[in-house]
């Protein structure tokens, strides 16, 4: 098993979830976030006045999904979230040892 940790924008989220339900993803956890990269935000004017807007809105998703599933997954993401622009993210992957479900104590791919 393998989390995928995905920061987007957030006007691509509706189209990344979507594709992801598509491959057959259906458990994530949408956050939202605030964070900045290398494009280090930017400065607007408000009232007169310039200020720095340096934490920019973002979507962070998290899933964990089989090892099969990773790699269609991370293309979904990849496709959808895309702009062409600096913001558009970023995707972490991470090796998941257990997942354990609460409810009925099921282990390993099968909680997931």
């Amino acid at each position: 098993m393998q989390k995928i940790e995905a920061v987007i924008q957030p006007s691509k989220l509706d189209e990344v979830k979507d594709a992801l339900l598509e491959i057959g993803v259906e458990g994530m956890t949408i956050l939202e976030a605030r964070g900045h990269g290398r494009q280090k935000g930017h400065t607007e004017f408000y009232r007169g006045r310039e200020y720095a807007v340096d934490l920019l809105p973002k979507v962070k998703l998290e899933l964990v999904v089989r090892d099969e599933l990773v790699e269609p997954a991370v293309q979904a993401i990849i496709t959808a979230a895309r702009t062409g622009k600096i913001g558009d993210g970023k995707i972490f992957i991470s090796k998941i040892d257990e997942a354990i479900r609460i409810r009925n104590d099921e282990r390993g791919e099968i909680a997931v």
